[in-house]
């Protein structure tokens, strides 16, 4: 049991690994955004519509590249043991105005169910702290979000 799921986080690494930079920050902010819908342990089918209005409107993707790309979020959102392997990510590729973005969607999601928990808003500035995203920048993109 314990070999078998170390072998399928290989495999997902491997496969991360070889996908185009284009595609790992999709990955990565999808990720980031399925962590903030369930920050509060109640996924609402409002954050899940959310957050494939955001990927189609942020990374201009077909209903089939977003549902493909949701799906490999999910999986890596669910194998992940930390956040710092997806800030990592975007550290490495994201530009600071993408950092900002990314920010402001994670609000949206946060905000789509018309309630905003605490665990929520303290896995956006745990993220925004790892991004070297000033608290300024959090701030706006909180008011933007709104």
């Amino acid at each position: 049991m314990l070999i078998a799921k170390l072998k399928n986080l290989l495999r997902q690494a491997e496969d991360a690994q070889a996908q185009p930079d284009s595609r790992a920050l999709e990955l990565t902010c999808a990720a980031l955004m399925f962590e903030v819908a369930r920050a509060d342990f109640a996924v609402d089918a409002k954050e899940l519509d959310a957050v494939n209005a955001l990927l189609t409107e942020q990374f201009d993707l077909t209903s089939e590249e977003v549902a493909s790309v949701t799906e490999q979020a999910a999986q890596q959102a669910d194998a992940a043991t930390c956040l710092y392997e997806f800030t990592r990510t975007l550290n490495e590729l994201a530009s600071v105005e993408e950092k900002r973005a990314l920010l402001v969607m994670m609000w949206r999601v946060a905000m789509a169910d018309n309630v905003l928990s605490r665990y929520e808003e303290h896995l956006i500035r745990k993220v925004a702290d790892l991004l070297y995203v000033p608290h300024s920048d959090f701030m706006a993109a909180k008011q933007q979000a709104m």
